[in-house]
């Protein structure tokens, strides 16, 4: 087993990766960094790596629309703090974040010294929010009952949505995930009820709609 941490940055921008990078480096004691430039690379380095410690994922990034890349991330590996990097750092933005699971939101305004504080705090098994922003509370009441109905999925579940949202079929998806077409199916229709819509389109319009909705008013 390799001692220190193993992080995963997953970020577009090169720039802002070797920033990150460079945080990260500062907190000492840091086994391996690895670095994803779109989302199906993140993904990929997630389902590679059973020792990570930590993913700073931005929310706009080739192949994810906003917090729907937050939410399929989890759900390949649940256990893993996942920390939100965005200039997006409005408190509806980060608010819903958290609602979904995130462990930590970083501004992409922050100081390096910040960045490593809110890293630190996400380690140490403790949720890392901006200093002196109201986060207030969810003021669109659909929107606060898709994230408590987003939050009823199984992992895999929300894996299983997340490949409806990439265009993949049922037989697709069991090969990916290694089950049967039936378990697809069965997955599916809990994900239907638990939605609360009728067809697989419904569903994906759903997941887009928290994608796309933090990002709106700014």
């Amino acid at each position: 087993m390799p001692s220190g941490y193993t992080f995963v940055i997953a970020d577009d921008h090169p720039l802002f990766r070797g920033a990150l990078k460079e945080a990260l480096a500062g907190i000492g004691d840091v086994a391996a960094i690895h670095e994803a430039g779109d989302f199906e690379r993140a993904k990929a380095l997630v389902m590679a790596n059973e020792d990570i410690d930590l993913v700073l994922l931005d929310l706009s990034m080739p192949g994810a629309s906003g917090l729907s890349g937050l939410i399929s991330l989890r759900a390949v590996h649940p256990a893993v703090p996942l920390v939100v990097v965005s200039a997006h750092d409005d408190p509806v933005t980060i608010r819903r974040a958290l609602d979904l699971g995130a462990s930590g939101f970083i501004s992409k305004s922050a100081s390096m010294e910040e960045i490593r504080r809110a890293v630190q705090t996400v380690l140490a098994g403790d949720i890392a929010a901006p200093v002196g922003i109201d986060l207030g509370v969810e003021r669109d009441p659909e929107i606060s009952d898709l994230i408590k109905r987003l939050q009823a999925l199984t992992p895999q579940q929300t894996r299983v949505l997340g490949m409806l949202a990439e265009g993949l079929l049922n037989k697709q998806i069991a090969y990916e995930l290694g089950v049967s077409e039936a378990t697809v199916k069965a997955h599916v229709s809990a994900i239907l009820q638990k939605l609360g819509v009728d067809s697989r389109t419904q569903a994906v319009i759903q997941l887009s709609r928290i994608g796309a909705e933090p990002a709106a008013g700014k």
